[in-house]
């Protein structure tokens, strides 16, 4: 891993003195006050190449200011019985905090079905989710436990995931890509759970095909995870499919029935400060007009060579197994049938 030294931070720092101004305003509102910090986390991104690292920063920018994402968090998916469906069918949320005060941010990836909207209102949430953590929870973590926080930790629940889901591979590879791209070194560990053999069989190959800063982070944990994770949290901040006992659904876990403990549901308190938030910064932007059904555009950033190889190997993977459980169905209709000949001869 490289050691992002002080001449390449100060590189960095020349180089970025000479962008425009409206790049400069786009760079305040990423940075958050800690500009500094941010350039290190490019400059990871980007193995402390600083030219790399400054042309990703400057494309970032511009993606800001093309798709207006300083204002993104001013334009509320409406109406809220129209977010709560996004919100039922895109599993993520916040369940508390680690004990070195990093967000803990739980997704539902087995259960996620992106099915009742248009591939633009999950990316708009996706990135609402991003910009809100950035702008308000991390600066609220540093300030409750008095130290500067910038990163978080994920909990991805592998329940439900099935061969089937191959058809999200498009959208969750966008989403993966605005992430890359534009929130790099956001992400402290990954936290797989309940992971189903396809989730193993998947992992197996696509494993190899990242890089090693990537592969690092990420722990595929036995069962739920409840004893590693109270390692690292307390047993509050588990995500509701953590705290559950035995195994099932991470939709439908046994908690309080107004979804108030589950952390994807609108009730819960995250959800409810973040919709709150964006309605009143709605409001404070004063709109001439009542605020319409329509999602928010948000440009789709090419995938990087290494994510599309990971897609097409997964893709690739998935499809093997689709065909070796075809064949197995197959087998079985004909022993069935088989037997039943048998019988009729007998």
């Amino acid at each position: 891993m490289v050691i992002i030294s002080q001449d390449m931070i100060q590189q960095f720092q020349n180089l970025m003195e000479a962008i425009d101004e409206p790049l400069k305003n786009s760079f305040e509102n990423l940075h958050q006050g800690y500009p500094h910090e941010t350039l290190v986390r490019f400059l990871k991104a980007r193995d402390g190449n600083v030219p790399k690292a400054h042309k990703m920063l400057v494309d970032c920018l511009n993606w800001r200011i093309q798709n207006e994402i300083d204002d993104i968090l001013a334009k509320p998916i409406v109406p809220a019985e129209f977010y709560r469906e996004v919100r039922d069918s895109q599993l993520i949320g916040m369940s508390g905090y680690t004990k070195e005060g990093r967000p803990v941010i739980a997704v539902g990836v087995g259960l996620s079905t992106y099915e009742k909207a248009s591939i633009h209102y999950y990316v708009q949430s996706h990135i609402q989710i991003n910009e809100y953590r950035d702008r308000i929870v991390l600066p609220a973590a540093t300030k409750k436990f008095e130290r500067h926080i910038s990163t978080c930790v994920k909990v991805l629940d592998m329940t439900g995931l099935k061969i089937a889901q191959l058809s999200q591979l498009k959208l969750l590879t966008v989403i993966s890509s605005i992430d890359d791209l534009n929130y790099p070194e956001k992400t402290d560990n990954y936290y797989i759970v309940n992971a189903p053999y396809i989730f193993s069989a998947c992992w197996k190959v696509v494993r190899p095909l990242l890089q090693e800063r990537t592969r690092k982070k990420i722990q595929v944990l036995s069962g739920c995870g409840k004893d590693d994770l109270l390692k690292i949290m307390d047993y509050a901040s588990l995500p509701h499919f953590v705290r559950r006992e035995g195994s099932g659904s991470s939709r439908y876990s046994g908690c309080s029935s107004n979804g108030e403990d589950d952390c994807f549901s609108l009730d819960h308190g995250f959800h409810q400060e973040l919709y709150k938030y964006i309605n009143q910064q709605a409001e404070a932007m004063e709109l001439p007009a009542p605020i319409k059904h329509r999602s928010f555009h948000v440009q789709f950033p090419e995938p990087d060579q290494d994510d599309r190889k990971i897609a097409q190997t997964i893709e690739s993977e998935c499809q093997k197994l689709n065909d070796q459980n075809g064949m197995a169905n197959k087998l079985d209709d004909l022993t069935i049938k088989d037997d039943g000949e048998r019988k009729s001869k007998a």
